[in-house]
Parts: structure tokens; sequence; C-alpha cells
């Protein structure tokens, strides 16, 4: 998901468009690849370790969006 994204505003717009559910189902997602790509950078497999940071700060934002959404209600 976090790659999928043209740059980070790109990204930001598109969460900030989503619904809670939705944010809910990427959330879910980016953890599950989190993991994922934690087990290939253990084993080597992982050209490039930047991922790793780009999805811990997608998953990040992702919740800041929730706790915004959930302090104006």
């Amino acid at each position: 998901m976090p790659d999928s994204a043209k740059s980070r505003r790109d990204l930001l717009d598109q969460l900030r468009d989503a619904t809670d559910a939705e944010l809910e189902d990427r959330l879910n997602h980016v953890q599950e690849s989190l993991f994922q790509l934690r087990f290939r950078l253990a084993s080597g497999q992982i050209p490039d370790p930047k991922r790793v940071r780009k999805y811990r700060k997608a998953i990040a934002r992702i919740k800041t969006i929730q706790r915004e959404r959930e302090l104006f209600e």
C-alpha cells in the first residue's frame, strides 16, 4: 500500500478521503505486509530495507488520521 502512492501527499489525500472502515482495512493490510516484510528482511530476501520504514510510517499516518477523527466526533 505505501508503495502504490506516488508521494506522501498522495498517500495522505487517499487516507483522508477514505471512510473509517476503509482505514481499518488498510491498517490491517499494512500491518500484515509489514509482518511478512520483516521475515523476508531477516532472511535477506529484500533488496531495499527502507521499505520497512515506509510501512511503519504508513501505519503511523493511518493511526494519526483515525485519532484525529475520534477527537472531532
